[in-house]
C-alpha cells in the first residue's frame, strides 16, 4: 500500500563550531593525528551527537538526537549546517542512500527521514500505526535502492522510496535488532542486542530472516560491519568481545577487547579490513589488526565521551562522542 510522505522544509542554520585542540589522553602512535570538532552550535544545548556518515563531498553527517537536529559538519574550516527534524525529533542512524541524500531513522516520531543534501529539505514516512514506538535504530540500502532499517522494540522493514511503499515485519525473536549492514556481495545482516543473535534477510523480496547463533552465549550482538570480503565483524557488549562470522564456511572468531570491564558499541571496517571499535569500558576508540591480532588504543581527553558508532573514509575514522558534544576524526596512514 502507497503511502504518502510528510513534507517539511525546515529552517537551516550555519555556525561555525569550535575546533578543539587533540590532547589526546594518551600519546598518539606515529602515523595517526586526532581532531575533536565541537558538535554544539549557539543555542544548540546539548545535542548528544552520535551516528555519524560521510556526505561525499568532503562534510560529515552526524545526529543530534537530543535536540531532534540533523548536522553537517565542514571540517575544513569547523563549520556546521544544522537541519531541524521537526518537534519531538530524537534521530539515531544516518547513512547515505544511493540518491545521495541523507537517511535517517528518526525515533521521536517513529519515522524514516530523508534530508536533501542540496536544499536540505526534509521528509518524513512514518511507521504503519501498528507498529508505533519501534526505537528506530539503524538504516543501510540493499542493492536495488530500498531502504532496510531496525527497531530495538522488536521490528525490522523496508522502505522503497520509489513507490514509498513501507513494509515492517515483527522479529523473529522479539526485542532486539539494532545493527545492520550490507555486504560487498549484496547480502544484508542485523544483529539483535537483547536477542544477542545474528540474522540474515536472506529473502530481500519476502523479508524472511534467517537466524545465526555466535559462538559466546549472551554477548549482546551490538553493530555489525562488513570487510571486503563479505565476512562480518560484530562488536558484543555484554561480552566485551568483537567477533568475526565468515558466511562462506560459517566459522567464527572472537577476540576479547583489552582491559578488565571492556564494552564493546560500535565497529566499522575500514577500506584496508582493519577494524575499528569503541570501548566504553576504556572510554576509547580501538583499532583491531586482524592479521596481527593487535589492539591500538586512542583513549579520549575527556570521561565519558560514548562513542556510539562510528564510520570514515579511506584515511580518516570518525565518531560521535554523545557523551561530550563533539565529534572525533582520527587521521590514519600518515
Amino acid at each position: 500500500m502507497r503511502r504518502r510522505s510528510l513534507l517539511a522544509l525546515t529552517g537551516t542554520a550555519l555556525a561555525t563550531a569550535r575546533l578543539v585542540p587533540a590532547r589526546a589522553a594518551a600519546p598518539v602512535p606515529p602515523g595517526y593525528r586526532v581532531t575533536w570538532f565541537d558538535a554544539r552550535t549557539p543555542g544548540s544545548g546539548r545535542v548528544g551527537s552520535r551516528d555519524v556518515t560521510a556526505a561525499g563531498d568532503g562534510t560529515m553527517w552526524f545526529c543530534g538526537q537530543r535536540n531532534g537536529t540533523l548536522n553537517r559538519l565542514d571540517p575544513r574550516d569547523g563549520s556546521i549546517r544544522v537541519v531541524n527534524l521537526g518537534p519531538g525529533a530524537a534521530p539515531h542512524g544516518v547513512t547515505r542512500g544511493p540518491d545521495g541524500a541523507a537517511w535517517v531513522t528518526e525515533g521521536g516520531r517513529n519515522a524514516i527521514v530523508r534530508v536533501d543534501p542540496a536544499d536540505h529539505r526534509v521528509r518524513l514516512w512514518p511507521l504503519p500505526e501498528r507498529f508505533a514506538n519501534a526505537n528506530l535504530n539503524t538504516g543501510v540500502f540493499d542493492p536495488q535502492g530500498r531502504y532496510w532499517f531496525t527497531g530495538q522494540n522488536g521490528i525490522y522493514g523496508r522502505f522503497d522510496p520509489r513507490s514509498e511503499r513501507m513494509e515492517v515485519w515483527e522479529a523473529p525473536r522479539g526485542r532486539g535488532p539494532y545493527g545492520i549492514t550490507r555486504t560487498p556481495q549484496g547480502t544484508l545482516w542485523y544483529v539483535s542486542l537483547a536477542g544477542s543473535h545474528l540474522a540474515q534477510i536472506e529473502d530481500l523480496d519476502t523479508g524472511r530472516v534467517r537466524i545465526i547463533e555466535p559462538p559466546t552465549p549472551n554477548q549482546g550482538a551490538r553493530r555489525v560491519w562488513s570487510d571486503r570480503q563479505g565476512r562480518l565483524w560484530i562488536s558484543e557488549w555484554n561480552s566485551g568481545n568483537v567477533s568475526m562470522h565468515d558466511p562462506r564456511d560459517g566459522s567464527w572468531k572472537v577476540w576479547r577487547l583489552p582491559g578488565e570491564r571492556p564494552r564493546a558499541y560500535s565497529v566499522w571496517v575500514d577500506p584496508a579490513d582493519k577494524v575499528w571499535l569503541t570501548d566504553f569500558g576504556a572510554n576509547a576508540i580501538l583499532r583491531f589488526d586482524p592479521l596481527t591480532e593487535q589492539f591500538l588504543a586512542f583513549p579520549s581527553d575527556r570521561a565519558n565521551a560514548n562513542v556510539r558508532q562510528m564510520d570514515g573514509v579511506d584515511g580518516q575514522a570518525w565518531g560521535g562522542e554523545s557523551g561530550t558534544d563533539r565529534i572525533i576524526r582520527i587521521d590514519y596512514g600518515l
